[in-house]
């Protein structure tokens, strides 16, 4: 009888570790293809690189990926959020006129307005699921950091 109150006592005292939130995974989605994309573009290799490191330390379970995902994120938000102030031209007077992509066959125009607010609401979102109370449970909160124990 005893040996089965020591056993629950075992996994009481175990770790639940939080699976792995889905807005996490899709994020995590998100910056592989980006960055798997970007790597094939030949357009900025090493940050690729450094954010498909950040991916796999992500599902590592890394608390210090969690800290590299809020920065990154912030830090994108602020680059997208004053990227219309460093992109305005005074002397241009077409800077309103909507610029023009192809996808395929299709071809479309949408004003950069439209295109710098899309940018901003997605950087938005992704500060936001890094710093959701699940993607913090998701990470373990006590590692030793000792490499001789």
């Amino acid at each position: 009888m005893s040996n089965v109150q020591s056993e629950s006592a075992t996994t009481s005292q175990t770790e639940v570790k939080s699976p792995l939130p889905k807005r996490l995974a899709a994020l995590c989605a998100f910056f592989a293809i980006a960055s798997i994309s970007g790597i094939m573009a030949k357009q900025g290799v090493l940050f690729c690189v450094l954010t498909l490191i950040m991916v796999i330390a992500i599902l590592g379970r890394q608390r210090t990926a969690m800290y590299f995902l809020q920065g990154y994120t912030v830090l994108q938000l602020v680059l997208v959020s004053v990227l219309p102030i460093f992109l305005y031209d005074p002397d241009n007077l077409l800077v309103g006129n909507p610029s023009t992509f192809q996808l395929g066959a299709l071809e479309g125009k949408i004003p950069d307005y439209i295109i710098f607010g899309l940018l901003i609401l997605l950087a938005m979102l992704q500060v936001w699921i890094a710093f959701t109370p699940k993607v913090k449970a998701y990470f373990h909160t006590k590692i030793n950091m000792n490499i001789m124990s």
